[in-house]
């Protein structure tokens, strides 16, 4: 206990801090509406077509192909789920004809010096199950569609017949809701191509632990129970998972991974801004504001909360630390107090993106998925530190 009080103590007075880079750079994609995916039932929220920016490679990269889903949460009821229509999270029609491709997307050698020149998409993300949801009846009453898996299948498709079914590479990839999609298709992803190719899943700020809050309780189950029956979700998620606890639980990727056969790049930090925010300390047991300059910003933190956020890095490597050993696994951990972003260039790779081993995300990764060097490691900052980073989902 005095180990720890004293490494508190340090933490407190010690911060990492990192510069954002401009904006000058920024490339935008065109949308690409799938309109002929309505006749599969493979539809938004709302009813509308699904969608995905794709950037075509050329080179070396022409049949590499990179696959990066979108994040931005769920919904786990009706009401939650109908607000969640009427804007880009849950339609086509509000989605803008652009999107950024930044980051693991980004068209140059210089903010993505190994997939640069690959086949670049950003799938939009428009149901809310982590593209887990398939319920054949439509709630008529408030026009809702639960059909996420559908809505990945046809976006394979699609991409299929423009030139993936060539792949010598393929990664699929995401952020959030979409780092957790990522696990959850890996497997499903990697049978789509022949054996010869090379097929790889990373997956950014998905690993959500089924942690307690601040009291005790278990919000992030409960959340997650919601979501799964809302959606239908049970049948898509691995079989040889369900088929030995509840489905529900088969949403936490602590269960799913000792079951998946893809080689699988976790990148998480140990003290995640969403987990804090939400599995921690949600909004309706702070009713008070008592957490909320401190769940915003960790350098505001008291030194009590600074012992409970602490406690929650402890029980997430705990978890992870729990997983069965793999050699076809990597892993970046680190201690900022961020929620990721695959499409930020300050997160993948910059001149102030953090570092591991002396290695950026993108160095960590590409090595790992060429097969260079393994790369499994753990920050051992002692605590949660700012890195000035995406704390979006």
């Amino acid at each position: 206990m005095t180990t720890f009080m004293l490494a508190l103590v340090a933490c407190l007075a010690v911060y990492c801090t990192t510069h954002v880079l401009g904006a000058k750079d920024d490339f935008y994609v065109n949308i690409t509406i799938l309109e002929s995916a309505t006749a599969q039932g493979a539809v938004c929220l709302d009813g509308s077509p699904p969608a995905y920016h794709l950037d075509r490679g050329h080179g070396t990269g022409l049949h590499n192909w990179i696959i990066n889903l979108d994040g931005g949460g769920w919904c786990s009821s009706i009401p939650d789920c109908l607000d969640r229509s009427t804007y880009f999270l849950g339609g086509s029609d509000h989605m803008g004809q652009q999107g950024l491709f930044d980051g693991i997307l980004h068209n140059t050698s210089i903010k993505n010096p190994e997939f640069y020149n690959w086949n670049r998409v950003r799938v939009k993300y428009c149901d809310g199950s982590s593209f887990t949801g398939d319920v054949e009846q439509v709630d008529r009453e408030n026009k809702l569609y639960f059909r996420g898996a559908r809505i990945f299948k046809a976006i394979m498709e699609d991409l299929w017949s423009k030139g993936m079914k060539n792949a010598e590479n393929a990664i699929l990839s995401g952020t959030s809701a979409g780092g957790l999609a990522t696990i959850l298709n890996c497997d499903k992803f990697k049978y789509l191509f022949p054996k010869d190719a090379r097929v790889k899943c990373v997956a950014d700020a998905g690993f959500f632990i089924n942690g307690k809050t601040i009291y005790g309780t278990s919000y992030i189950q409960e959340m997650f129970r919601k979501i799964v029956n809302l959606h239908g979700s049970t049948k898509n998620l691995p079989s040889p998972c369900t088929s030995v606890m509840k489905p529900s639980l088969c949403f936490f990727p602590q269960n799913v991974i000792p079951y998946i056969q893809t080689p699988l790049f976790i990148i998480n930090s140990i003290y995640d801004y969403w987990q804090i925010n939400n599995t921690l300390v949600p909004v309706h047991l702070d009713p008070q504001h008592a957490w909320k300059d401190c769940t915003e910003q960790i350098n505001n933190c008291t030194f009590s909360q600074r012992i409970v956020i602490q406690a929650f890095g402890m029980e997430f490597l705990k978890t992870f630390e729990k997983l069965p050993p793999s050699f076809t696994r990597g892993y970046y951990l680190t201690s900022c107090f961020s929620h990721g972003d695959l499409y930020k260039s300050a997160y993948w790779f910059s001149a102030s993106s953090p570092r591991l081993l002396n290695k950026t995300i993108a160095e960590a990764v590409a090595d790992w998925y060429f097969e260079r060097e393994r790369f499994q490691f753990i920050d051992p900052y002692p605590c949660a530190k700012d890195c000035k980073l995406s704390k979006g989902s």
